[in-house]
């Protein structure tokens, strides 16, 4: 099977069968993002607690890439530091802005390297950084408010 072959189909799986897809009942903090340009649309509310996304849930609609997207990003975040999952986020960011000139690092993304070939597109690199951003902007807002 060829790498795209791969990526392809880890990108659906998370789409049919998306993890964490489910609004949280309590929470710290909760976001609503859209991507203007397609329609896209992601709540996501996270509890963060001692430094650390203790759970992260969401709610969403829109293409595969965005659905997907976020759906390994929860999983990824999850259990780790703010700060752990903030350089988790920049590493994406990174792979995204590459213009399709970067793989991506496997032991940090591990699935989300499936949308690498995203960045050669885009018109689609908003879909893929839509959850990615409305995790950032959550913990932004939860990290501000402590202070």
């Amino acid at each position: 099977m060829e790498l795209d072959s791969l990526y392809q189909e880890v990108i659906l799986d998370h789409y049919r069968t998306p993890l964490n897809k489910k609004l949280l009942p309590t929470f710290s903090k909760q976001v609503h993002h859209v991507n203007p340009s397609c329609g896209d649309e992601i709540d996501l509310n996270l509890v963060i607690e001692d430094g650390k996304v203790q759970s992260l849930g969401w709610d969403g609609v829109g293409c595969s890439i965005s659905q997907a997207s976020t759906s390994i990003m929860s999983d990824l975040v999850i259990g780790k530091t703010v700060d752990e999952a903030l350089l988790t986020l920049e590493s994406f960011t990174k792979l995204m802005q590459s213009k399709g000139t970067e793989k991506g690092d496997e032991n940090i993304l591990e699935d989300a390297v499936a949308l690498a070939g995203v960045s050669k597109f885009p018109a689609r690199i908003k879909c893929a950084l839509l959850g990615w951003m409305a995790f950032k902007d959550a913990v932004m807002q939860t990290v501000n408010e402590s202070n």
